[in-house]
This record gives structure tokens, sequence and C-alpha cells, in this order.
């Protein structure tokens, strides 16, 4: 598997190089890699796929770009910076998982501040420039954002207590469920979405807070008896290419990945809201029980929302005030 690693990311590069060294006739078509970390099943995947055939099509196959998905070239915490160091042109990230980097990259993590995709949708077009600004800075273009569906508590026992939490091992995967754990008094423990059925097998992990797309993903159903579907966060994915790579373009393909692109993310949130459903009705009919949470846990849960919110403030500064602020007054 690292030699097939190695020569994929030699090819990558070669791909991308290539064209630089080989004159304007090379130039003029764009054979590209690109990196994303979940399984072709999955739709945001799916939509991905669909977006590069639109792009191959509508530039008459001068944009070609070859699709590595699940993890199989660079694993997601590796994808980000192998778009910046030029071993593939593109690739996609949970945008949450890479906040130590930027704060900003962390507002759709704030539990309970984003709970339908309308909120998402607004959360996401103001969040868009401070996004843009950030991956401007090491050479990166966002090119189009997607939500997950709304997260929910895996546990094998009703969540009728913030206790049932409380000294677990529970699963992060990322700095804000990483901060979310430890106020809920639980001991954070990083997991990758493909290794989670056996954390969960092995005790590696006893519960987590993820969406019923990685739910399914991952057949939950084989390592967890109950989902309680809470609205705790809609987080996004973030498509992103290299912006050396885009300045290679002409600028009427330019102008073709931006509209494709725009329509990409349309689609993306289309995808969202049937997986959202179809996922939850999928872990019901495999026989997970649907749990619920009785208002006093709710009340407990919003007070740690709000000592986050408050935290994330403190961190991103101005810009992080001025966002939230703004999407508040949006509602």
């Amino acid at each position: 598997m690292i030699v097939t690693r190695r020569a994929a990311l030699a090819a990558a590069a070669a791909s991308f190089t290539a064209p630089l060294l080989g004159g304007a006739q090379a130039q003029a078509q764009a054979r590209w890699q690109m990196a994303v970390p979940y399984p072709d099943g999955n739709y945001h995947t799916r939509n991905i796929r669909e977006w590069l055939a639109e792009l191959e099509a509508s530039s008459a196959g001068r944009i070609n770009v070859q699709l590595h998905s699940n993890g199989s070239l660079l694993g997601m915490p590796a994808i980000k910076r192998g778009v910046q160091q030029g071993q593939v042109q593109l690739g996609e990230i949970l945008l949450t998982a890479y906040s130590n980097e930027e704060s900003m990259f962390d507002a759709d993590a704030i539990p309970f501040l984003v709970d339908d995709f309308a909120a998402a949708r607004r959360l996401a077009e103001l969040q868009k420039p401070y996004i843009e600004q950030r991956l401007a800075r090491q050479g990166l273009m966002l090119l189009y954002t997607v939500p997950w569906p709304a997260a929910g508590f895996y546990t094998n026992v009703p969540l009728d207590s913030l206790d049932v939490l409380k000294g677990s091992r529970f699963r992060t995967y990322s700095p804000m469920t990483n901060r979310f754990a430890t106020l809920v008094g639980a001991t954070p423990t990083l997991v990758q979405a493909a290794e989670l059925a056996q954390a969960f097998a092995t005790g590696v992990v006893q519960a987590q807070v993820t969406s019923a797309q990685t739910g399914v993903d991952t057949s939950a159903w084989d390592y967890c008896k109950i989902f309680t579907p809470t609205g705790f966060t809609m987080t996004k994915n973030a498509v992103f290419m290299s912006r050396r790579a885009f300045q290679t373009l002409s600028a009427e393909d330019q102008a073709l990945v931006r509209a494709t692109a725009a329509q990409a993310e349309t689609r993306g949130y289309r995808y969202a809201e049937e997986a959202q459903a179809a996922a939850e009705a999928k872990l019901q009919e495999k026989g997970m029980a649907r749990g619920t949470i009785p208002p006093a846990v709710m009340a407990d849960l919003k007070k740690i929302s709000d000592t986050m919110a408050a935290e994330w403030v403190e961190k991103t500064g101005e810009d992080g005030r001025k966002l939230l602020a703004a999407y508040r007054a949006s509602a």
C-alpha cells in the first residue's frame, strides 16, 4: 500500500508539472488529481464525481481530473497539505477538522448554532469570505462547500442524562468535538470514520456525535444501539484547489470551474437533505432505536453551547464576533 501511494503521488505531481514545462499546447489540457476522504457511496463523493464529469464535458476534455476516494491516496489529515505542496491539485476536507490552523473554520461546529439546512446555508454564505481569505494566504482557492446532515448522538443506552456521557470514552474528530467531550466530562478519543466499527467493538470509544450519514457509511447498527438526532451541528465539507493550478487555465476554463462548482454546491445541498432523511430511515431499518433528549438535558447542552460559542469568539476575535452577530441577525 505504501509503495502504491508513493507511486500514485509521484504520478499526480508529474501530471501537474508536465503542463507547466510543455509550453502553450500542453497548458491547454489539465490532467489533475483529486483526493477525498469519503467512500464512493457517500453523497459528497457522488456529488464530486458528477461535478468532475460536468467539468470535463463542458471544457471539451481540456480539464480532466482523476478522483481518489475514501482516503486511498491521501487521508483526511494530509489532503490540505497535499494540495498546498502540489501532490494533488484538488481536495475535499471536513473544514472543522482543520480548525487548529484557523479557528474561523470552526463556526459551524459550535453546538446547536445551526440545526437546519436554511440556517446552514445562511452561515455558509456569511462565513465564505473569511474562509476564502484564509485559504488564499496558503495558495488555495475555495470552490464550494456542502453541509453534512444534522449530527446526533450514538450511544448504547438512552441519553436521559449527561451522566451517560460523563466518564465515557467519547469519539472526537475535530477540536470542537474534543472540547465538547471535555465539557461533558468524557474522555476525548480521536478516531477517523473508517476506524469507527473497530473502535466501538474494542471499547476504544463508547459514544459519539456525528451525522446519520456517517452512521450508515460505517454500519453503525453493528456497534451501537441508539441514534438520537439533536441538531447538534451541521458541519460542512470544503472543496478547494491549488490557486497555482487554477491560474494555468484559460479565462474561459476558469469560468467553467467556477460555474460548475456553483452548480455542485446547489446540488450538494439537495443531496444532503435527501441523505439525512434516507440515512435516519436506514438506521431504524437496521434496528437502531431512535432516541429523544429530555428538555432538562437539552437545557444543559445549550449551556455548554453558550460556553463554547463564547470561547470561539475569544479565539477568533473581531472576525468571529462580526460573523456570529451577522448570523444571529439573519435568523
